[in-house]
C-alpha cells in the first residue's frame, strides 16, 4: 500500500488502524478495543490492555531466538571506547539494575530521576524502571542545580540515579556537586542516590544516602518484568513552560510502545537487521524515542554516541561513527549539520573516507533551513529529510515516510502528515484557513497513540494550555501554513518558546531570572536567528535609577546569573542595556517588534506604541556588539 492510502485509512478509522498496529507489540492481556474517548477529546489508548515496555524492548527478542543480535552500540569519542551489547547481554544488565532499583524501595508507580551522561548505564536505568513499573524522569546532565531541583520537587522521586561526571571536549563536568546542590534546594528530600563512578572523576559519597553503583548492582537480584495497564505512565519528561514552571510531559506504556513499534520501520524504513542512529541525548524526547525505545522495541541495533559533531576530534566525527558501525539511517539536529558545515564547508572529511552504507539522513528539533538541507544533500548524495514533532507528541507528526515508499520532500517544509495525525490551520476564531494562509497549526483530536495524555499532576493546566484555545484540536504552539500539495510549513512559535540547537527554552523563564538582578528595572528576552544554533535568546534590560555599575558589568552579571540557573544550554550571552523598552499605550512590551529588530528585519512603527523613540534605543543597542560575552 502507498503512503496516501495508508494515511487515508489512519484518519478515516483510527480505531481500526491502531488496533492493527497494536499487533506489533507483545501484550500480557491483549486489548479488545482501541481507545476510550475522554470528555476533553483525548483518547485513552488500548484501555483494557496490559503489557511491559521493557519486555517488548528486550526480553521478547531473546525469547524469539535473537539474543545474539547486537542491540546497543555505545561509542564514546571522549574515551575512545566502543562497547557492544547483544539483546541477551542487555537483558542481564537491565534485570540486574532493575533489581538494584527495587532494592532501594522503589515500587510500582514510584518515580526515579535519572541524571546521567551518555553512558550505557543510563539506558539500563531507563529500561530497568520500565521493567518494574516505576516511572523514570531523565534530566539532561547539562541542566544546572536550580532546574534539577524543580524537577525533583515536581516528580517527588524516591531515588536518583546519577554518575560522577560527564565528559565534554576539553573538560570534565562534575555531576555529583550539581546533584547535591539540587537536593539542598529542593523541598522534596531524596532519600537515596546511586552514583556510577567514572574513572575520569570519582565523586564523594554521603554516608546513609549515596550508594556506589557497582557495589549496589553487585549484590542485587535479577528482576522480572511486571505487566502494567496500558495507560500506566512510562516516563515523565520535562519541557519549558511559558510561566517558567517546568511541565512534566507524561507518556504511557501501551500507546507509546505501539507508536514506537510502528514508526521505526514505516517512517524511517529501518529493518530489524539494520542499524539506526539518533544523534541526540537521552535527556531529550529524541533520545527516549529513538536511541532507546523505538529501535529496541522494533528489534534493530541502536547507536549511542558520547561526543560532539565537531571537536571530537574534528568535523568528520559523524561520518566516522556511520562508517564504523554500518549505520543505515541517521537522525540528528540541523544545528549539528550546520556546525559540521562551518568546520568543513567543502565536505573534505566526508569525501575522504565516505559514509558507508548510509541511505538517509533525518533532521528534527528545529527548523531545517534550505541552505543546510541543500548542503547536506549535495555532500551526501542521499535523501535529507526534515521532519517535525514535539516532546508532547513523542514521535514524528510531519515528515517523509521512506518506509512507506514516500520520497517527496520540499525545502522549507517539514513534510506531510504522518499517518495518525490530522492537521489544520486555524485563525483566532477557529475558522479553517485556505491553502497558503498562515495561522495556528493544530491537530484534530484524538491524538494518535504515543502522544501525551496529560501533564504530571497538572491535568487542568494540560487542558488549558493545549486544548482550550481551539475546541476539538490540540494547539501545537506553532504558526504556519499548508501548501497546495499538502506540505506543512512550520514557520514560527506562537508563544515565547524558542528552539536553541534543538533545545526548547522559554524566553519568559529567562526573563524571570534576568528581572531578579538587583540592578534591572525591566527586561525583555527574545529569540534571535543564529547561523549555528537556529535561535539564541537575546536580552534587553533597563537599569534602575541610580545604578552606578558600568553597563558591561551588569550585562556580564546577568549572563552569569542565567547560565548558573539554566546552564550553558541556554546559549545566553548577549544582554543590551537600553534606556527604555518599546511599549503599547496599555503598557505591553512590544516583543515581536524587538525580535524583528534583533533579526535585522524591517519594522514599521506600531500604531499603538507609546514612545517611538524607544525603538531607536533598540536599534542602537543591536548595532553595538560590545556586550556579547565570550562564552561558548
Amino acid at each position: 500500500m502507498s503512503y496516501s492510502s495508508i494515511y487515508a485509512a489512519s484518519v478515516a478509522d483510527p480505531a481500526a488502524f491502531w488496533m492493527q498496529a497494536a499487533r506489533l507489540v507483545d501484550w500480557e492481556q491483549a486489548p479488545t478495543r482501541a481507545g476510550d474517548a475522554q470528555p476533553d477529546g483525548i483518547w485513552t489508548w488500548f484501555p483494557d490492555g496490559r503489557l511491559n515496555t521493557c519486555h517488548n524492548a528486550v526480553d521478547r527478542h531473546v525469547a524469539a531466538g535473537r539474543g545474539d543480535r547486537i542491540a546497543l552500540i555505545h561509542d564514546s569519542a571522549m574515551t575512545g571506547c566502543v562497547t557492544r551489547y547483544t539483546y541477551a547481554e542487555l537483558q542481564r544488565e537491565v534485570a540486574r539494575v532493575a533489581g538494584m532499583v527495587r532494592a532501594q524501595g522503589v515500587e510500582l508507580g514510584d518515580r526515579v530521576i535519572i541524571y546521567m551522561p551518555m553512558v550505557p548505564e543510563a539506558v539500563f536505568a531507563m529500561l530497568a524502571c520500565a521493567r518494574i513499573g516505576a516511572v523514570h524522569s531523565v534530566v539532561f546532565g547539562g541542566f544546572a542545580s536550580h532546574e534539577l531541583a524543580k524537577r525533583i520537587d515536581d516528580a517527588e522521586p524516591k531515588l536518583v540515579l546519577t554518575a560522577s561526571c560527564g565528559l565534554e571536549p576539553g573538560r570534565i563536568v562534575a555531576y555529583k556537586p550539581l546533584l547535591d546542590a539540587a537536593i539542598g534546594l529542593a523541598e522534596h528530600k531524596v532519600a537515596r542516590t546511586v552514583v556510577l563512578q567514572r574513572p575520569e572523576l570519582t565523586a564523594s559519597l554521603e554516608a546513609g544516602r549515596d550508594l556506589d553503583w557497582t557495589e549496589a548492582c553487585g549484590s542485587a537480584e535479577l528482576a522480572d518484568c511486571v505487566a502494567v495497564p496500558s495507560d500506566h505512565p512510562l516516563y515523565i519528561l520535562y519541557t519549558s513552560g511559558t510561566t517558567g514552571i517546568a511541565k512534566g510531559v507524561v507518556h504511557d506504556n501501551g500507546g507509546h510502545a505501539v507508536a514506537m513499534a510502528w514508526s521505526v520501520p514505516n517512517i524511517y524504513g529501518v529493518g530489524r537487521d539494520e542499524v539506526f542512529w539518533a544523534g541526540s541525548d537521552i535527556g531529550w524526547a529524541v533520545g527516549h524515542s529513538y536511541i532507546v525505545y523505538g529501535p529496541l522495541i522494533h528489534g534493530c541495533t541502536s547507536v549511542m554516541y558520547e561526543g560532539k559533531p565537531v571537536g571530537t576530534p574534528d568535523a568528520g566525527a559523524f561520518w566516522r561513527v556511520i562508517r564504523d558501525h554500518q549505520v543505515d539511517v541517521f537522525f540528528t539536529a540541523p544545528t549539528a549539520i550546520r556546525a559540521v558545515k562551518r568546520e568543513d564547508p567543502e565536505g573534505r572529511l566526508l569525501a575522504e573516507k565516505g559514509i558507508g552504507r548510509l541511505r538517509a539522513l533525518y533532521l528534527a528539533g528545529e527548523r531545517a533551513d534550505p541552505d543546510t538541507l541543500g548542503w547536506a544533500e549535495a555532500m551526501l548524495g542521499l535523501p535529507v529529510i526534515d521532519h517535525w514533532w514535539q516532546t508532547e507528541l513523542g514521535w514524528p507528526a510531519l515528515g517523509t515516510c521512506i518506509g512507506l515508499g514516500d520520497t517527496r520532500t520540499r525545502h522549507g517544509s517539514a513534510g506531510r502528515p504522518i499517518p495518525g495525525y490530522s492537521f489544520a490551520i486555524l485563525d483566532d476564531e477557529d475558522k479553517e484557513l485556505a491553502v497558503g494562509e498562515i495561522g495556528d497549526i493544530v491537530l484534530r483530536l484524538p491524538l494518535p497513540p504515543g502522544c501525551f495524555p496529560t501533564l504530571w499532576q497538572r491535568h487542568a493546566h494540560f487542558q488549558d494550555a493545549y486544548l482550550s484555545q481551539h475546541r476539538g484540536f490540540y494547539t501545537t504552539g506553532d504558526a504556519g501554513m499548508i501548501d497546495e500539495d499538502g506540505f506543512v510549513h512550520v514557520m514560527s512559535r506562537i508563544d515565547d518558546i524558542i528552539n536553541v540547537a534543538g533545545h526548547r527554552l522559554s524566553t519568559g523563564a529567562i526573563e524571570q531570572i534576568v528581572a531578579a538582578h538587583p540592578s534591572v528595572a525591566e527586561c525583555a528576552v527574545v529569540g534571535a536567528n543564529d547561523a549555528i544554533k537556529g535561535m539564541i535568546p537575546v536580552g534587553f534590560i533597563v537599569l534602575k535609577a541610580g545604578v552606578m555599575s558600568p553597563d558591561r558589568d551588569v550585562s556580564r552579571e546577568v549572563v552569569a546569573r542565567v547560565r548558573d540557573e539554566l546552564g550553558p544550554v541556554a546559549a545566553f550571552k548577549s544582554v543590551h542595556v537600553v534606556k527604555a523598552l518599546p511599549k503599547t499605550r496599555s503598557g505591553k512590551t512590544l516583543r515581536a517588534t524587538i525580535r524583528s529588530i534583533a533579526n535585522g528585519e524591517s519594522v514599521s512603527v506600531p500604531a499603538t506604541i507609546e514612545d517611538p523613540a524607544a525603538l531607536d534605543h533598540i536599534y542602537k543597542s543591536v548595532a553595538d556588539t560590545s556586550n556579547v560575552e565570550g562564552f561558548p
